[in-house]
């Protein structure tokens, strides 16, 4: 379960359950690789905690062509 940030938070910058699972995901990843931060001090110290502060604070969006089905 996730305290921090809260889920109705989250949602408030992303408009769906799954997209907000498939970003944090990503995101997490890329931060596990070495991808630089966008916030300067986290309060979780694992990583798709941390990426899913970035969405709440709006400096990891998801993107439209990304999401997009041929």
């Amino acid at each position: 379960m996730i305290l921090y940030p809260s889920v109705d938070k989250l949602l408030e910058q992303v408009n769906s359950r799954y997209k907000l699972i498939a970003l944090g995901s990503k995101r997490a990843h890329e931060l596990e690789q070495g991808s630089l931060p966008t916030i300067a001090k986290f309060d979780s110290v694992k990583p798709i905690g941390q990426a899913l502060e970035e969405i709440e604070a709006g400096n990891v969006i998801v993107d439209p062509d990304e999401t997009e089905m041929d």
